[in-house]
């Protein structure tokens, strides 16, 4: 959620953390802070707001010490100002923290250290930790923090420097993502690769219960028991161009733009045509064992939430598996039914969502089976999982989730077509879906063509104050991530609804200033939309519908119609999110907003 930047080596630091944290912006974050070992001493520099305010308050000249931290937050303890801001320290300025997570203990450990003299600045639990570590410190830093660990309740991703050790720094996990950049001469800590990347591609990923202590030359990693642990060094296949905007004004267009490459990658090698199903090595699971799956379970929270809801259609309507999809934050204390016969599928952009990875956690605590299907090659759920799928995206950058959601989709109807095929799909419907899966991407291309379109009907629907979102069948979950990208990105309140299920209810509330956006493909369920856009038009609603090439009766009805191709129907929501995203984009962009970092929002989050 918040960004980590570490440095170590033989470079003036500070200009590296800056640049790194700057990668990391679309995060989200509400205040940033520098600390630079300088001459014995700790240089501190934070400030509430942008890197560009912090930027203004360093030295001119530089910070020229070649040890540092930086971090960017999101605030959970305390308001976001200067004060509250991070890296934290000691009383007596000697050794600098960093941290994202929550100290659940804080309010205790807090007492105990005024009892013996730590004197708090901030509201912050973070602080907590700088005068823990400082009290439990002798003569090793790295000692300091495991012990002090070893006393902490709740989630971190810490990194920790001293005046007391000028060339090392300490970096631990647990619940909080965390990697190491290996370089000549130098080594970075990070919470995300893109940071780094520039520097480096080998990296480490710190598992809970691990500290890492990393010197210039060298690196090591422990547990809280101080037994050593050997990790496998791995490299980010990806390089900076990939995170850099390419000529866009905003990272969401030129992810909105990037579908059809996104959605090729995902489906790379694991389409067979002959044999009408899709090869998924990475589930690990033989098609005996799939065969005795006898239940599904989705889970997953914002955007992959809605994916999983495609998900559950088709896996019921074309596989014939009992499909169920669940809040992973509501899952994990309910005291969910689930055995060693169900499978469990976290699904996570990041791999790194807090709800879903405790979700998958309390699945396999109970003997499920589980799979992720995430974008974050090496991401905590990746490793922990049973098996899985990445959906091979490429880096997402901008907060509201786009190309992740489509590929979401497509990774789905790749796990539903295997499944299918095992059990009652034919030869002739598996065929059929890869066909219709491998025109997909120029489909996507397709309907990207009407971005011009879309920009010219946005001036219409960027002074609404409301808008409601209606579709039916597979289109109903994509009403639901509609209305979540315009509400996200340009803060018009919108809600999404089966079109059914309009008239309990949100009928009450359409009138003529009230924008309907109808998602109506020629599916199986199009008759039943077609009625119920003539329940809108009654009561005078401006309606944007999204229909099939070559649709007349709702054509006839609407304010303004984008078209799709023709697909089959579990495949449409890939076609029928696009005008909706490409809508909510030029939205936000005439009503000034903030795209790529909406208010409040982050886009990794990492604590409950």
């Amino acid at each position: 959620m918040c960004g980590i930047v570490g440095y170590t080596g033989h470079r003036a630091a500070a200009p590296l953390i800056m640049d790194g944290l700057k990668r990391l912006e679309y995060r989200g974050y509400d205040s940033a802070g520098l600390a630079v070992v300088l001459d014995g001493r700790l240089e501190i520099d934070k400030a509430a707001g942008k890197l560009a305010v912090l930027a203004s308050r360093l030295p001119t000249d530089g910070h020229t010490g070649t040890l540092a931290l930086g971090h960017t937050r999101w605030a959970t303890h305390g308001a976001p100002n200067d004060v509250n801001a991070h890296p934290h320290t000691d009383t007596d300025g000697t050794i600098a923290v960093v941290h994202n997570g929550i100290i659940e203990n804080a309010a205790a450990l807090r007492a105990w250290l005024s009892e013996r003299g730590c004197r708090f600045r901030s509201e912050t639990d973070t602080e907590v930790l700088a005068h823990l570590i400082s009290e439990l410190y002798t003569d090793s830093l790295e000692a300091a923090v495991a012990e002090a660990l070893r006393r902490v309740e709740g989630t971190y991703g810490l990194g920790v420097i001293s005046t007391h050790e000028p060339n090392t720094l300490v970096a631990a996990r647990l619940g909080s993502p965390l990697l190491l950049a290996l370089g000549d001469g130098e080594n970075f800590i990070a919470s995300d690769a893109a940071a780094v990347v520039e520097h480096t591609r080998s990296v480490v990923y710190l598992d809970d219960g691990e500290v890492a202590v990393l010197t210039p030359d060298n690196y090591h990693i422990v547990d809280l028991d101080k037994t050593r642990v050997e990790k496998t060094v791995s490299v980010v296949d990806w390089d900076l161009e990939t995170i850099e905007r390419g000529g866009h004004a905003h990272f969401m267009i030129k992810e909105i733009l990037e579908q059809p490459e996104a959605i090729t990658n995902t489906m790379r090698g694991r389409l067979l045509e002959e044999e009408g199903t899709a090869r998924l090595g990475g589930i690990d699971m033989t098609d005996e064992q799939l065969l005795e799956i006898d239940r599904v379970v989705l889970t997953a929270c914002g955007t992959s939430w809605h994916a999983a809801l495609i998900g559950e259609y088709m896996l019921e309507e074309l596989a014939r598996i009992p499909a169920e999809v669940e809040y992973a934050s509501e899952f994990r204390y309910r005291e969910p039914l689930v055995d060693s016969r169900t499978l469990v599928i976290g699904l996570s952009q990041s791999g790194e969502t807090a709800d879903t990875l405790a979700a998958l956690r309390e699945a396999k605590k109970r003997g499920a089976r589980t799979l992720g299907i995430v974008n974050s090659v090496g991401s905590t759920i990746a490793r922990e999982v049973d098996g899985g799928t990445y959906i091979h995206a490429g880096p997402e950058i901008g907060v509201a989730s786009t190309k992740a959601f489509t590929c979401q989709v497509v990774a789905l109807a790749l796990l539903t077509l295997r499944l299918g095929r095992l059990r009652t799909m034919s030869l002739l419907q598996g065929r059929k879906m890869v066909k219709a899966l491998r025109r997909l991407p120029q489909q996507v291309r397709q309907v990207l063509g009407h971005s011009k379109e879309i920009e010219k009907l946005a001036d219409t629907y960027a002074l609404a104050q409301n808008a409601l979102f209606l579709g039916r069948g597979y289109n109903f979950p994509v009403a639901l991530e509609g209305a979540l990208k315009l509400k996200e990105i340009s803060y018009i309140h919108a809600e999404g609804y089966p079109a059914a299920e309009m008239k309990h209810g949100p009928i009450a509330l359409i009138d003529e200033m009230m924008p309907v956006i109808c998602v109506a493909p020629s599916d199986a369920v199009y008759q039943k939309i077609v009625s119920n856009v003539q329940e809108v038009k009654a009561r005078r609603a401006r309606i944007f519908a999204v229909v099939t090439e070559g649709e007349e009766e709702i054509t006839s009805l609407a304010d303004q119609t984008v078209t799709i191709p023709k697909t089959i129907d579990c495949l449409t929501p890939v076609l029928s999110v696009i005008p909706l995203q490409l809508l909510a984009y030029h939205v936000a962009v005439r009503r000034g907003c903030d795209v790529d970092q909406p208010r409040n929002l982050a886009k990794s989050v990492t604590v409950e």
